[in-house]
């Protein structure tokens, strides 16, 4: 009986720290991407906004 309890406790403990480190992992790289990834997109989208205004604006200027 003894032995059965401490299985099942060994269980139960693997268990929940599997679900746990998987919980933190996932944590650290939703955070990864919204503090790194996503800004840098939005900074790249912004410069190629800008770039598309000026190639505007410099065609608009030279027709004459």
């Amino acid at each position: 009986m003894a032995k059965q309890q401490k299985h099942f406790r060994f269980a139960k403990g693997f268990l929940i720290g599997s679900v746990t480190t998987a919980t933190a992992v996932y944590g650290a790289l939703h955070a990864f991407k919204k503090n790194v990834i996503e800004p840098e997109d939005q900074e790249n989208d912004r410069v190629e906004a800008n770039r598309r205004r000026a190639n505007r604006k410099s065609l608009q200027a030279h027709q004459g």
